[in-house]
């Protein structure tokens, strides 16, 4: 099996925002990157469509020791096996896997959450972290801007996530995930039964703006944390920001319909963004 391919083909699939940005990375870092975003799909994949909680949990035990495997230079999946085929992918942080692995299994014990506080793990673990290794495999920070590197790719991730916690509102709610933190609901005055039954009030409206808004401050700390001179290396990462941040605006502007429908971008307009950032 060409383990590239296969990793080309999960990505491509996907019809994901990300792969877009992978499109005009030199072929060293895209095979890197696409392999990590590989992983990442099957690891999604074991709580979005495992329906039994046990085959679920030893499916993510089955990654957490192709981790080790990967750690120890003999992994087995086709994705792990491309990500240490690539030069900068076998020096991933197998920590920085697992902790992403037990960001999936939160999935799997956590159906709401009482507080951004609590919510803001699960993002780290599920995309946070996701945004440090991606960061790393376009080229990291060098000396100085290491940290800077780092804490944008934080945002970054935060960013990205709360963007597909406000996408996809009414879906996670339709399979018994509400995301959006419980004291917000009640401070903003929606119900779950409005979240479940698609009900669009104004205080549904209220609520959604001021998640949209603090998703923008995310955006907009990502990018001043971002030295100029790593700009260059972190320009895929970029390409998924104007993609998302796009997105996001779209969503923004159409009044939140999320509750009903799930807002995407054109493939034309995610080429557009990637070509002209």
């Amino acid at each position: 099996m060409d383990v590239h391919q296969y990793c080309q083909d999960r990505a491509a699939a996907s019809g994901s925002s990300f792969y877009y940005s992978f499109v005009f990375l030199p072929q060293d870092t895209r095979r890197a990157i696409t392999a990590f975003y590989a992983l990442c799909r099957e690891l999604d994949d074991v709580v979005d469509e495992c329906h039994e909680r046990a085959i679920a949990e030893a499916k993510l035990d089955w990654w957490r020791e192709e981790i080790e495997r990967f750690a120890a230079g003999v992994p087995e999946h086709p994705a792990t096996q491309a990500l240490f085929d690539t030069p900068r992918g076998r020096h991933t942080s197998p920590s920085l896997l697992q902790e992403i692995v037990d960001g999936m299994a939160m999935d799997l014990d956590k159906l709401r959450y009482p507080d951004f506080k609590s919510l803001n793990l699960y993002c780290y673990r599920v995309a946070g972290v996701v945004g440090e290794v991606a960061a790393a495999l376009f080229g990291g920070g060098r000396g100085e801007d290491d940290r800077a590197v780092r804490r944008y790719a934080h945002e970054l991730g935060l960013a990205f996530q709360l963007t597909n916690i406000i996408r996809d509102v009414g879906e996670d709610a339709r399979r018994g995930r509400i995301y959006l933190p419980q004291d917000e609901l009640t401070r903003f005055g929606v119900r779950e039964a409005d979240l479940l039954n698609g009900r669009d009030t104004p205080e549904f409206q209220a609520l959604m703006q001021f998640q949209y808004e603090r998703a923008v401050a995310c955006y907009e700390r990502a990018r001043a944390a971002l030295p100029a001179r790593a700009r260059r290396d972190q320009r895929a990462g970029l390409v998924m920001a104007a993609i998302y941040r796009s997105l996001l605006d779209e969503i923004r502007r159409d009044r939140f319909p999320v509750l009903r429908a799930r807002v995407s971008l054109t493939p034309l307009r995610k080429l557009w963004l990637a070509s002209t950032t």
